[in-house]
């Protein structure tokens, strides 16, 4: 990566010539039959999205490994994430991503025997950019081998990097050597692709454009989200063949009324408010997939229902899904006002 080293105006040159004559994606519906038997974990009322150059196909709605408010269900944490793990494979859910250590050694557990029926992404955000001990590709290395061990895991179907909010506070030299730790894992047989999250999109976007190495991004996405007109992110994201998973879907539950708890007076006022937020983000065809964080069985049916529901909101719906939105943006914690920056992408 020491040949990286340019200057501000080569940089920018390059990063345009790097983001042209990417090959369109592919939609689920021009899939053969054969197609879909490639297809992992495939299931007839599921809906898959090419996830860019990785050339997976990917559940249009997919498991975030965050577990907020699970203590609401009064069970067992293990067998919580078992049964919803097997929810979601049983509803054709193929991804799910895991983005620090407890959270990585608790799916893998939850995956033991069945690894093969979903992708596992992951990230030991502790141990990554965001701690200035790990902004070299070696450190960085060393904290995935780690990471691998401790979770009993072979390698992992994607290794996205988590990096400072905002992004842009890396230093380019730290861009490359996370760069290069990505492109070392992948030659080793530890990732079979890379990519990184951020909640930056200046940031990502550059990062996308100079780098043609990285395959995947997992940023914030909600309901909420629009593209500008000119110099988008989704415009480099489309340019770039980039697959883009997004995280905060339901704007870290600030969406919902109630507590997810069983027999909550609210619960069939949330689960409409679940769907309508799902079927809004999948009308953005760039998008792979959202990923939620699900704390129960009947969370998984419901997204699966979104799956299948008319996917473009009517006028009454679009209206209802702006005033639900508003209400959101009105009741987002203090450490979560950076979702505002995601509104006009």
């Amino acid at each position: 990566m020491a040949d990286r080293k340019v200057t501000r105006r080569q940089f920018v040159r390059t990063g345009a010539a790097a983001a042209a004559g990417v090959a369109a994606g592919i939609s689920a519906s021009q899939l053969s039959a054969a197609g879909k038997k490639k297809i992992l974990n495939y299931n007839e009322n599921m809906e898959y999205r090419r996830c860019g150059k990785t050339n997976l196909m990917i559940s249009a709605v997919c498991l975030g490994g965050h577990w907020k408010r699970i203590n609401v269900m009064k069970q067992d944490f293990g067998k919580n994430r078992h049964d919803v793990v097997s929810r979601c494979i049983d509803a054709g859910i193929n991804y799910l991503d895991a983005c620090c250590r407890s959270e990585v050694v608790a799916y893998s557990k939850a995956l033991k025997g069945r690894r093969d029926k979903m992708y596992l992404a992951l990230s030991y955000c502790g141990k990554e950019t965001r701690n200035k001990e790990y902004r070299t590709a070696k450190k960085l290395l060393e904290s995935l081998d780690a990471l691998l061990s401790e979770s009993n895991q072979d390698y992992t179907d994607l290794w996205r990097i988590t990096c400072f909010e905002p992004g842009g506070r890396h230093t380019f030299n730290t861009s490359c050597e996370l760069v290069e730790a990505l492109e070392k894992a992948k030659k080793q047989g530890k990732a079979r692709f890379i990519g990184f999250s951020s909640h930056d999109p200046r940031w990502i976007k550059m990062m996308i454009e100079y780098f043609p190495e990285v395959e995947v991004i997992c940023v914030p996405y909600t309901p909420k989200t629009k593209q500008v007109p000119e110099d988008s992110l989704f415009d480099a994201l489309k340019a770039c063949d980039v697959g883009f998973f997004g995280i905060k879907p339901f704007a870290s539950n600030s969406l919902f009324k109630g507590d997810s708890s069983p027999g909550s007076p609210h619960a069939e006022e949330d689960d409409k408010r679940a769907r309508l937020a799902i079927r809004c983000i999948l009308c953005n065809p760039i998008i792979t997939a959202p990923i939620p964080g699900l704390i129960s069985i009947h969370q998984v049916d419901n997204m699966a229902k979104a799956v299948k529901e008319r996917r473009e909101l009517d006028l009454a719906e679009r209206t209802e899904l702006e005033a639900i939105m508003d209400e959101t943006w009105a009741n987002l914690p203090q450490g979560y006002q950076w979702l505002r920056d995601w509104e006009y992408v």
